[in-house]
């Protein structure tokens, strides 16, 4: 039977890791452990674990850490689950039986060594509900449809391609994604997560794209389809923020519902 280790890296945004962790003790599958890793300069964060009844299973580092992709490795460093969720303080499961639902599609795809669902977001000022199986053929587009805070991955998996490169500021994430393109996969058609889009790689959007290239080449080479996809993204990403582009996102929503 699977186990899930579930790691939350977190930043002086205590109310942002209450919420993370209130929505981690909703579940009705209980975790087998929960990391904190917190690398604040303030210390409300570490006060409110130390000083507050916690479960069990929630475990907690404070101390600095040299960035995001170290602090996802020292998460990943201590857990002892069989499966790892990284679950940004934040960021909330869409359900309580999110963690029972990823179990058993565990129990029952045992070859699977990750998996990946739907999440809830903002786009054009608009929630919505992406996500797309994963396609190894396709890795090229990015992260647009294969969202990181819906992935649990069997521990196994990193001790076999590596942990999170440091290399990169915002896209580290991406990089695991070409890295594991070829472990077995399995998709949940389910929204797991809701994203709180006040992270790094939704404020640095068009950097983040910028760093999808290097990433993508320094994995597969020199690419002109990465290339051209990223600038379709940027022109999207562009209109997105204009009055027209707001109002024809919208209507592509409502055709889509209505559909």
């Amino acid at each position: 039977m699977p186990t899930i280790s579930i790691v939350t890296i977190c930043f002086n945004n205590l109310e942002d890791v209450k919420r993370t962790c209130e929505s981690v003790d909703a579940q009705v599958h209980k975790p087998f452990e929960h990391w904190i890793i917190n690398g604040s300069t303030t210390t409300d964060i570490e006060e409110w674990l130390m000083n507050t009844p916690q479960p069990d299973y929630r475990k907690y580092i404070n101390e600095r850490d040299k960035g995001i992709a170290d602090a996802f490795n020292k998460g990943i460093a201590n857990c002892n689950g069989t499966v790892i969720h990284i679950l940004n303080s934040g960021d909330i499961y869409a359900a309580d039986d999110v963690l029972a639902v990823v179990n058993n599609t565990f129990e029952l795809n045992e070859k699977a060594q990750w998996v990946s669902g739907k999440i809830r977001l903002k786009r054009g000022g608009e929630w919505v509900e992406v996500g797309k199986p994963f396609s190894a053929s396709k890795v090229y587009r990015g992260m647009r449809s294969v969202s990181h805070p819906t992935w649990f991955v069997r521990n196994e998996v990193y001790k076999r391609v590596g942990r999170y490169s440091s290399e990169y500021k915002i896209a580290m994430d991406y990089d695991m994604m070409c890295r594991i393109a070829k472990e077995p996969y399995s998709f949940i058609n389910k929204t797991l997560a809701v994203f709180d889009d006040a992270g790094i790689s939704s404020n640095n959007y068009i950097a983040s794209l910028k760093e999808n290239i290097r990433v993508y080449e320094a994995n597969f080479g020199y690419s002109v389809k990465c290339r051209v996809w990223q600038f379709r993204l940027k022109l999207l990403y562009w209109l997105l923020q204009t009055v027209v582009g707001k109002y024809l996102f919208k209507l592509k929503l409502l055709i889509k519902r209505i559909r």
